[in-house]
């Protein structure tokens, strides 16, 4: 529980003051830990917020595989990734993968744990496409390109002349289209 305690309140915390200004003796003083038993859960800093990266996409994939169902179509597909997309852009931390505060973040991790990141953003999508059975009719890494483009981070969506939801919308809804048979 304590672990779990040290999760959430990271993750609230790294939403609203970023990396840098998130501390460990605040999370331990929420948690009801001292310092000290802060390292026996983790050996550093920056291992908790990996954890919680981790955990936030294991909660994606979770989604995902649930909202898909056990035999998913490409309308079953397309409301997923609609469905997560939603959910991703709530994770504000995520959406400034490009800040100094991010940066900061990644230049610290070891770089075992910056490549378990990178594959497992790599191949999320790519498996559960996998094992939805979909068939595509265009070059498969050319179709998962697209659809991971339209999860990375955008700061920018505010300054579209047009609802950037809708927008996000239409975009899966062609990518489907063009991409599965």
């Amino acid at each position: 529980m304590t672990k779990e305690k040290l999760l959430v309140n990271c993750e609230d915390s790294w939403s609203k003051l970023g990396y840098k200004k998130t501390n460990i003796e605040d999370l331990c003083a929420k948690a009801g830990i001292s310092k000290g038993a802060f390292y026996l859960f983790y050996a550093s800093k920056e291992e908790l917020f990996f954890d919680v990266i981790m955990r936030i996409q294991t909660k994606l994939v979770y989604l995902t595989k649930a909202t898909l169902g056990e035999t998913p179509t490409k309308e079953s597909l397309c409301n997923t990734l609609k469905l997560i997309y939603r959910e991703y852009i709530k994770i504000p931390f995520i959406l400034e993968m490009n800040s100094p505060d991010f940066i900061a973040f990644m230049n610290r991790l070891p770089k075992e744990k910056i490549e378990e990141l990178a594959f497992h953003g790599d191949n999320d999508i790519r498996n559960i496409i996998k094992d939805s059975k979909l068939q595509y009719k265009i070059n498969e890494d050319k179709g998962n390109s697209a659809f991971a483009i339209l999860f990375m981070p955008n700061s920018n969506k505010e300054e579209l002349p047009y609802n950037h939801l809708e927008v996000v919308d239409f975009m899966i809804e062609v990518l489907i289209e063009s991409v599965f048979e």
